[in-house]
């Protein structure tokens, strides 16, 4: 069933009120990937009743079609940040959202966390709690530079008058905070949770006070080194800090879920569709729709990237069981074609890969997993995945199984025993036409204060195998590379070695390459602000001006002046591969 988003659907299903209200700037998709209908469809599953307002607009009382929720309100801003949503990286109004039926990116607020708070408060006065959660509000939770001000705001939990703020994925958050409302119990030492406090909690690490950042903004580093060093439910404290007269009460996080868990939660009864009332396409599907997530966290932890502190640095598997239930279910829809588009997660090939250590104490907090090269005590095996996908390969329902989420080489070629079996098994059987890989630079300098190892010798290696196994396998397929454009310490020079380096020696034109846009309370945006590595303790140069964050990112995707002697590693001409 798809949860109610109408009064109509409410008196169908013969309730006589809702529990739960989620506010959502998404259309209503109920799909595992949308995080309303995830936690919803949780929420239903363990009996609450729970409905949602779509894309509510701000300037109508269509916030009242429900009446108040017997419990609390859910308000996120949706899948993605509302000012990543609405912005380029340059500050230009985007025309389009992937998540609104029609693609117009007319429903979606800038802030959106705030205005729906505001709008459930203009309705209702001395309503029930009002819980705000979701990437816009968990990369929010503590005070932080905030790009599209270029100032340093509160946490988003003051600025938008919200009573709690869940941070991170939240099922278990979520589901401790309805079972005790019902219950009338207390909430504030639910862990995953934010709260006001006129008082300090005692055994809390103290940050430092939001007045004090606007006088010192460089304090605002240890600040976001504590919030990661403290990002591990294994191991981590909870924090505190000072607005005004008030605190900001950072509850630890809440436990890793099991793989039962895990598994249970992407089992459930999800449509894989719009909600019918949808009359228009959503473009999201194009991505989402016949695809499954295998696991959840990335130990890569990129700075720029907001994965590591939102989903966190422990990857999260599903057994094979509950992957393979989902494909079945997937393939007895109407519209099935036959082909999974993708069979990963934010890095397809960490799939039951995890240190032994960290799944015992902890994340290791003077080191990263493979920011500097792989660990030794990351034990890298394909193995899981190589059976996964021949199970998935061998239902008689599936034609092909495809890996579209992105993969990471270091980790392949660091496996001796199933790496070059799961690259020729790959490149063989499940790309589909092309593969994506993210080396996001050249730069040896770049790609440090990236949180990345250096990539050359990588790439010459990973695209010399993957146009020779293509060829092997008679397949004509090419690469997709990520690059990224006016990272804090990136100058033009190295956009132009970096560019001549993908020519002259990879021979290709990557397309893809995004200018940084600094994500609030990654490692990056500190860097940006800054103009200071936090880990070396010394000042960068940082491309702040608009006009040459385009040059470098134009110097790089300008077409090349001759064409590449190896048509076969050519991404503009996949037809001439040979």
């Amino acid at each position: 069933m798809f949860l109610p988003i109408t009064s109509d659907e409410v008196k169908k299903l013969k309730w006589d009120s809702v529990d739960i209200i989620f506010v959502t700037g998404d259309a209503y998709i109920d799909s595992s990937y949308i995080g309303v209908a995830l936690l919803g469809k949780y929420l239903l599953n363990n009996g609450f009743k729970v409905a949602v307002i779509p894309q509510p607009n701000l300037d109508s009382d269509e916030i009242k079609r429900f009446g108040e929720p017997n419990l609390f309100w859910g308000v996120t801003a949706g899948s993605v940040d509302s000012m990543v949503a609405n912005y380029t990286s340059l500050l230009k109004k985007r025309k389009s959202d992937d998540y609104t039926p029609g693609g117009q990116n007319n429903k979606r607020p800038d802030r959106a966390v705030i205005k729906y708070v505001n709008l459930i408060r203009q309705h209702f006065k001395n309503t029930k709690p009002i819980i705000i959660g979701g990437i816009e509000a968990s990369l929010r939770r503590i005070a932080h530079y905030d790009y599209w001000s270029d100032s340093i705001k509160r946490s988003i939990l003051f600025d938008s008058k919200a009573d709690y703020l869940v941070y991170g994925m939240a099922e278990l958050t979520t589901l401790q905070i309805a079972q005790s409302l019902k219950n009338n119990l207390p909430i504030n030492k639910i862990n995953g949770l934010c709260y006001i406090s006129k008082e300090p909690v005692d055994d809390y690490i103290k940050l430092a006070d939001f007045e004090d950042l606007l006088k010192d903004k460089h304090k605002l580093t240890d600040c976001y080194l504590q919030l990661y060093a403290n990002n591990d439910p294994l191991n981590a404290n909870g924090l505190m800090q000072k607005h005004d007269n008030r605190y900001l009460i950072h509850n630890p996080p809440m436990r890793h879920l099991s793989e039962a868990e895990i598994d249970e939660i992407y089992n459930l009864d999800f449509e894989n569709n719009p909600h019918p009332l949808y009359k228009e396409k959503i473009k999201a599907m194009e991505t989402i729709g016949d695809s499954i997530t295998t696991h959840r966290g990335c130990y890569g932890e990129c700075n720029f990237c907001a994965i590591a502190v939102h989903q966190g640095a422990t990857i999260i598997s599903r057994s094979q069981e509950s992957i393979l239930k989902e494909v079945k279910k997937i393939s007895q829809c109407r519209d099935f074609k036959g082909y999974i588009k993708d069979l990963g997660g934010p890095t397809a090939n960490m799939y039951r890969v995890e240190c032994a250590k960290k799944l015992k104490s902890g994340k290791c907090k003077d080191k990263r997993c493979i920011a500097d090269g792989i660990c030794s005590s990351l034990k890298i095996s394909h193995k899981s995945q190589l059976n996964l996908l021949e199970k998935v390969s061998k239902m008689s329902s599936v034609k092909k199984a495809f890996i579209a989420s992105g993969i990471r080489p270091d980790l392949i070629y660091n496996d001796k025993s199933y790496g070059k079996l799961y690259l020729n098994k790959l490149i063989g059987d499940h790309v589909s036409g092309q593969l994506k890989i993210a080396p996001e630079h050249t730069d040896e300098n770049v790609l440090k204060l990236m949180g990345k190892p250096p990539q050359k010798e990588l790439l010459r290696k990973f695209v010399k195998d993957f146009y020779e196994i293509s060829k092997k396998h008679g397949k004509k397929q090419f690469l997709t590379y990520y690059m990224i454009a006016a990272h804090p310490g990136c100058n033009i020079n190295q956009m132009k070695d970096a560019k001549n380096f993908m020519e002259k020696e990879l021979h290709c034109h990557p397309e893809q390459v995004q200018i940084f846009t600094p994500l609030p309370l990654t490692i990056s945006s500190l860097m940006y602000f800054l103009e200071y590595d936090p880990f070396e303790k010394k000042k960068i140069f940082v491309e702040k001006g608009l006009k040459g964050k385009s040059a470098q990112k134009e110097l790089f995707s300008a077409k090349f002046k001759t064409r590449s002697k190896n048509p076969g590693k050519h991404k503009h001409n996949p037809r001439n591969m040979k």
